[in-house]
């Protein structure tokens, strides 16, 4: 109880009433007990009540124990010396309080009362006050945690607005790039190496935003918890290399030297090397991004006891100290102004720990400091096999959306020659997209923006192949195709049916499949890729 608590209550009661410690000393007085000692205020507090009574003082020190040992009223007496030399006999009524701070140091108030009065409201107040106390800690410790609750509510709501501001930069960036030169291709005045290199730009863009939404749809998948593995026994050594090479030549586009070391091959884990070379990619465009040019980065494989070590060393920028704990959190960069350096949602590392944390590993980070450099460490635990069960080294089939990939040209060109084609979405550029690419390479294509305008064509024609989007107003692709599949008639039993969608899961694949399709190609799509099911589900072959 604090001497503002002590007042409050106090001044309620016309009897003397002093606050001890548990030595006796005296803490706070009212009126009444100043009063009757006759003395100033400030002479009191701070003596002990020996002084102040001719009580015997071993019955007062006696008296005052059992107090503060006693969870019930304490009985006694007291007899007070004024200044001038009166002795007032009192009873004595005690009972400890403690501290409304939660301190453990114990308190006693003492009521004074005149041995003619006798009632119960000292025993009422002592509860009321032991009541008042627990009321005013809880309250006061409620309004702590609701500031803490507060004060983390505004900064995760400043972090997803700078987010959100980031996010819709990095995709309107490439986007104003492949809209720029799609118009400029429009006016037919480019040729020879600016066509090209418009085209160049279009898909380099195009990938640059495929990426950012992989890079949301993991973050999705990670919240949720809905990100799989495919766990098989791994050769690190083919992972690293595969990981390192595709990224060298954005390394060497920027003068920047990269070295692998290799100090140990054959080194097995249990993982999904996909994703395992996902984290490296990561980690490895971090460190390039980040180095300046003439700078090098390092990437080490080695075994250390019963794990093994990936590191990522670079010579770059490096790590603020004070941002060095946060750098593996969801959206937050280092540097998120709008004068910032550097491009990029700041999810990759977070990607990457998440990813190794799935695999069993960890993922540290460290920095001297800026403009120092930065080293980051993969830890995965070994798999432990015996020689005869080794088996090839497996380096994963994902392609990162930044390397530089080959167009893929058939060497037959008439490979869907003859083949009527139906194809259906409710987006007219997919549509044309689509004609254009089937026709040239010998395909009759019809197009349809309904799944109601496409079952009419397909029952009043004669279409071997159906190529549908899902997410269509009124009806979607799944609609469609149970409704196809379920029909009557030879041109409803024969049509092969492709589902061309931006639900690119896996649990999207399985459903498309269950529902009747046939496969299921994810937006955006590889024309290579398209060409390649229509001729394998057709039994056609893509070379002469």
């Amino acid at each position: 109880m604090n001497s503002l608590d002590f007042s409050s209550i106090a001044d309620i009661f016309p009897e003397p009433m002093v606050l001890l410690s548990e030595n006796g000393t005296v803490l706070d007085i009212n009126p009444a007990f100043q009063k009757v000692v006759g003395a100033n205020r400030d002479a009191i507090i701070g003596k002990n009540l020996s002084e102040l009574s001719c009580t015997d003082a071993d019955n007062l020190h006696r008296f005052i124990r059992n107090c503060s040992q006693s969870r019930q009223l304490v009985l006694g007496a007291v007899d007070l010396k004024s200044s001038d030399g009166i002795i007032h006999p009192f009873r004595c009524e005690g009972a400890v309080v403690r501290r409304s701070d939660g301190e453990n140091a114990a308190q006693i108030l003492i009521r004074l009362k005149d041995k003619k009065q006798a009632d119960n409201r000292f025993i009422l107040l002592s509860q009321k006050i032991d009541e008042l106390n627990r009321e005013v800690f809880d309250r006061r410790r409620a309004e702590t945690e609701l500031q803490e609750l507060y004060a983390r509510a505004r900064e995760a709501n400043r972090l997803k607005d700078e987010f959100l501001a980031t996010v819709s930069h990095e995709l309107r960036t490439p986007l104003n790039a492949i809209l720029g030169w799609a118009r400029i291709l429009r006016l037919n005045q480019l040729e020879g190496e600016q066509f090209d290199s418009a085209l160049e730009t279009i898909e380099r863009n195009a990938r640059s935003q495929t990426q950012l939404v992989e890079d949301l749809l993991d973050i999705s998948r990670m919240i949720s918890g809905k990100l799989r593995l495919e766990v098989r026994p791994t050769d690190l050594a083919g992972v690293v290399t595969s990981a390192v090479e595709t990224l060298r030549p954005t390394a060497d586009n920027k003068g920047i030297r990269v070295q692998l070391v290799i100090v140990q091959t054959g080194v097995l884990i249990a993982g999904d090397p996909e994703r395992i070379q996902q984290a490296l990619w990561n980690l490895l465009a971090n460190a390039i991004k980040f180095t300046p040019k003439n700078g090098r980065v390092q990437v080490r494989l080695e075994r250390v006891n019963s794990h093994v070590e990936i590191t990522v060393s670079d010579t770059g920028q490096g790590i603020d100290r004070d941002f060095l704990e946060y750098v593996f959190d969801r959206f937050r960069q280092a540097d998120s102004s709008k004068t910032r350096k550097h491009g990029g949602l700041g999810l990759g590392l977070s990607i990457a720990r998440h990813l190794v944390e799935l695999h069993g590993g960890s993922l540290h980070a460290f920095s001297e400091g800026a403009g120092k450099g930065s080293t980051f460490t993969i830890k995965l635990p070994l798999l432990i096999v015996k020689d005869e069960d080794r088996f090839p080294s497996e380096t994963g089939s994902r392609s990162h959306p930044t390397a530089s990939e080959e167009i893929v040209e058939f060497v037959y060109k008439d490979a869907l020659d003859g083949l009527n084609i139906l194809a259906v979405d409710d987006e007219l550029d997919a549509r044309e997209l689509l004609r254009t690419l089937l026709t040239s390479y010998g395909a009759t294509v019809e197009t349809a923006r309904s799944a109601d305008e496409c079952f009419s064509k397909i029952e009043s024609g004669n279409f071997e192949f159906l190529i549908s989007d899902i997410e269509m107003p009124d009806r979607d692709g799944y609609e469609l195709i149970k409704q196809i599949r379920s029909s009557d008639g030879k041109a409803f039993q024969k049509i092969g049916a492709i589902a061309l969608t931006a639900h690119a899961r896996t649990t999207d694949r399985l459903k498309v499949l269950s529902a009747g399709f046939d496969s299921h190609i994810a937006k955006p799509f590889e024309p290579a890729e398209l060409i390649a099911v229509i001729a394998s589900l057709s039994h056609r072959t893509l070379e002469k």
